[in-house]
C-alpha cells in the first residue's frame, strides 16, 4: 500500500492537471512566433510531467529525451553532471525548453543548459513542475514554474524514491522512514 508510505498530499490530479494548463498557455504567447521548438524531457522524473504538458501546448513542436543527472542513487547531489542518454537530433539553431520534474540543487539544469548552449541552441528556457529553491546549491531559476515545493522529499507524479512511487496520481511527502 503505497499511499500510506505519504505523509501528506501536496498536489491533486486536478489541480496539478489545472496548473499544467495555465503554464502551458504562457509558453505559448511566449513561442507563439518561433520555430523549430524542442521540447527535451529529464528522464526519467519528467515524463508524465512532459507528456501532459506537450499536449497542452498548441505549437508546432518536436520531443527528445534526455538522461541526465547528478544524483545517481543518491538522495543528495554528488554535484557532477552524468548523462547516460544523450538528445537524438541535432539542436543547433533549436528552441530547447527542457522539462524537468523538479528542480531541487539547480547543478543538473544549470550544467545542462550550458552543454546544450554549447551545441548551438538558439535559446534555452526551463519548464519545471516543481520548484524546491530550499535546496539550491548554485545560481538558478527555472523559466516557467508549476508550483513551488517546500524543502521535503517527494514522491508521485514521476517522481520517485528508488524508482517506486512514480505512478500515484497525485505528488505527496514521503515519510522519512521510508528513505531513512
Amino acid at each position: 500500500m503505497k499511499h500510506n508510505d505519504i505523509e501528506k498530499v501536496l498536489f491533486e490530479k486536478d489541480e496539478i492537471a489545472r496548473r499544467i494548463k495555465e503554464v502551458a498557455k504562457k509558453i505559448c504567447e511566449d513561442y507563439k512566433d518561433k520555430k523549430d521548438i524542442l521540447v527535451v524531457g529529464i528522464l526519467k522524473g519528467s515524463f508524465i510531467f512532459m507528456s501532459d504538458l506537450v499536449r497542452e501546448l498548441d505549437l508546432d513542436i518536436s520531443v527528445d529525451f534526455i538522461i541526465a543527472s547528478s544524483y545517481g542513487n543518491r538522495t543528495i547531489t554528488s554535484g557532477d553532471l552524468k548523462i547516460t542518454k544523450d538528445l537524438t537530433c541535432d539542436i543547433t539553431g533549436k528552441h530547447i525548453i527542457i522539462a524537468e520534474d523538479i528542480v531541487d540543487s539547480g547543478i543538473t539544469l544549470k550544467a545542462l543548459q550550458s552543454l546544450l548552449s554549447g551545441r548551438g541552441a538558439a535559446s534555452i528556457k526551463v519548464c519545471a513542475f516543481l520548484d524546491k529553491k530550499e535546496g539550491r546549491l548554485v545560481d538558478f531559476d527555472a523559466d516557467y514554474i508549476c508550483f513551488d515545493v517546500p524543502n521535503a522529499f517527494l514522491v508521485g507524479y514521476g517522481l520517485d524514491y528508488a524508482e517506486k512511487y512514480r505512478e500515484l496520481p497525485y505528488v505527496g511527502i514521503l515519510k522519512k522512514e521510508i528513505y531513512e
